[in-house]
């Protein structure tokens, strides 16, 4: 009996030792986090559409290549 004392104090101790380390986090305030989440959301789609952007373009120029070389060679 005294192993599942022992267990559950050191279960106890554990979470206490969490939640003081938590008291010690500097926190992001919510203008700052706001902030970073818009821009992160806005360079995500702008890279996305960079991204798409180049894609068309080398698509534009393989099927290009490919009619050019299909009536060069039939």
């Amino acid at each position: 009996m005294s192993t599942i004392t022992t267990v559950e104090k050191k279960k106890l101790s554990y979470f206490r030792e969490v939640i003081n380390e938590l008291k010690k986090v500097n926190w992001t305030s919510k203008p700052e986090l706001l902030f970073c989440t818009k821009a992160v959301i806005l360079a995500t789609f702008f890279f996305g559409f960079a991204i798409y952007g180049v894609d068309l373009i080398i698509r534009g120029a393989l099927d290009g290549m490919t009619a050019i070389l299909r009536m060069i060679f039939g």
